[in-house]
């Protein structure tokens, strides 16, 4: 479980296919500090500790995630979004965070407005986006406006832009998608009352 604040930005400097499934090697200020085992947010997936290696840590993503987030489009040199799991007597600051990526959406276009940005997406599939509701944009709890079907934005203020893989973005550009996990329960609940 995670909050959806991103602790810092890892760099990938090594990839091995393994079958179907690819081995990352992420260098970040936390590498040293994680244990085998140990679950880590990637551009809001979460992913297991395989190994340690000085200022590196190893993780593997399945065929599964691979398909169902932007972990497959990486390549050497690329940035992702680091979030240790949240512990339980923390304040959460951003929302509940699964690590559990729903979808992907596309950046529609990015739009710089005197130090904040702003940046659209359309989603691959519609969603569960409420106005002025929490989604995880690769691995950052962020505040939708402006949905409209498969379209949402959110704002992002220089802290996040400068600290998030968000600086590297383009448009056309693939980001990972969680929806709010309070929401997609009630979405449950009601379809099956249907």
């Amino acid at each position: 479980m995670f909050t959806g604040i991103v602790e810092t930005v890892g760099k990938v400097v090594e990839l091995k296919k393994d079958g179907s499934n690819i081995d990352f090697g992420i260098e970040s200020t936390i590498s040293q500090e994680l244990q085998v085992d140990q679950s880590i947010s990637h551009n809001g997936v979460c992913l297991t500790v395989t190994k340690l290696d000085g200022s590196c840590h190893w993780v593997t993503a399945i065929d599964e995630t691979l398909r169902k987030s932007n972990l497959g489009r990486l390549e050497v040199g690329g940035l992702v979004n680091l979030e240790r799991c949240m512990k339980a007597d923390a304040r959460l600051d951003g929302h509940i965070v699964q690590g559990h990526v729903d979808t992907t959406a596309s950046v529609d276009e990015i739009v710089e407005q005197d130090g904040s940005w702003v940046f659209r997406f359309v989603l691959e599939k519609e969603g569960l986006v409420v106005e002025k509701g929490s989604i995880c944009v690769n691995g950052a709890s962020l505040t939708c406006f402006d949905i409209n079907e498969n379209l949402f934005s959110v704002a992002i203020i220089p802290y996040t832009f400068e600290h998030t893989n968000f600086n590297q973005l383009k448009p056309n550009g693939i980001v990972n998608i969680e929806f709010d996990i309070i929401g997609k329960y009630i979405d449950q609940i009601l379809n099956k009352r249907k």
